[in-house]
């Protein structure tokens, strides 16, 4: 699964850590990640993010 950094601050979304703050267990996609998750370190909305490569 891909992960995805924050344009904003560089928080990186690592499908296989998942985000303890937010709620969001380990293993879930980036792409299924509710529409109203907030990156859990700056607060913007996924489409601050952008795949890391």
């Amino acid at each position: 699964m891909e992960k995805y950094r924050c344009d904003v601050c560089s928080y990186l979304y690592d499908p296989g850590r998942g985000d303890i703050v937010g709620g969001i267990s380990k293993g879930v996609s980036f792409d299924d990640l509710p529409e109203k998750w907030r990156c859990p370190v700056c607060g913007v909305g996924k489409d601050e993010f952008a795949m890391e490569v």
